[in-house]
């Protein structure tokens, strides 16, 4: 129930008031999200739309959120044979495509490191080794001697 004299917002599906910020932290009209059920059902719920936008479903309602920067993250690294769109953002963190390449993870400190692990140069290029391959990165040999410091 509203308090007296406290207009009420009303939020629809295009403007739920849902912001997932650069750092994956989940905003309602400006309020941080802190309940650990509530962020998992919603990181659980996240979905990248066709025309670039995000979707948060939960059963069967949905509504769009504002995504501010990668709407996922990477926590691991399954050196398996795949391909990945990686890149580093402008704060030198490390991101990758995701969800047929319509979303972006931000990788964990602890998921960069592990990756550093499979990193190498090879003739000027970064390398990274899979199990079954080699993938060559779109990235600069010096981030390589950077990760050894």
């Amino acid at each position: 129930m509203a308090e007296i004299g406290i207009p009420r917002k009303w939020h629809t599906r295009e403007e739920s008031g849902l912001v997932l910020d650069r750092n994956l932290v989940w905003y309602h009209d400006g309020e941080r999200i802190t309940h650990p059920r509530i962020v998992e059902a919603f990181n659980a719920g996240l979905r990248p739309t066709d025309d670039g936008r995000f979707q948060l479903h939960i059963g069967n309602d949905w509504a769009y959120v504002t995504v501010e920067g990668p709407a996922y993250g990477v926590t691991g690294i399954d050196p398996g044979p795949r391909s990945l769109g990686l890149r580093l953002d402008d704060e030198g963190v490390l991101n990758a495509l995701v969800k047929a390449g319509r979303a972006r993870a931000r990788f964990s400190r602890d998921a960069q490191f592990a990756l550093a692990q499979l990193l190498r140069d090879e003739g000027g290029k970064v390398v990274l080794l899979l199990a079954e391959d080699s993938l060559v990165l779109p990235l600069d040999p010096g981030v390589l001697a950077q990760s050894e410091e």
